[in-house]
């Protein structure tokens, strides 16, 4: 199977743990991360990852359940859309 790409944004109150609960649950499901965005906004934490799976078994709705669960324990929102859904919704 051909690589798949994800974007996957985090956005929310900062505080410490979220980067790491995050990619906690990306390693648990052998997601690679392809490339990494990270500010703070008046303590408005935003996260932007272009992520990678190369497993033709890989369970993308587990997968989105389990980072939407520790989003909601971090008290952030999540989200993960295939690249090409991404790009499409935001091209001028």
């Amino acid at each position: 199977m051909d690589s798949s790409r994800f974007v996957i944004t985090v956005i929310g109150e900062d505080k410490v743990g979220i980067v790491a609960g995050i990619t906690k649950i990306l390693a648990q499901f052998h997601v690679n991360v392809v490339d990494i965005n990270q500010t703070i906004l008046n303590n408005l934490f935003t996260m932007i990852m272009l992520a990678e799976i190369k497993e033709e078994d890989f369970d993308l709705s587990a997968f989105q359940q389990a980072i939407e669960k520790e989003g909601h324990a971090l008290s952030v929102d999540v989200k993960v859309q295939h690249e090409n859904a991404f790009r499409f919704m935001h091209r001028i």
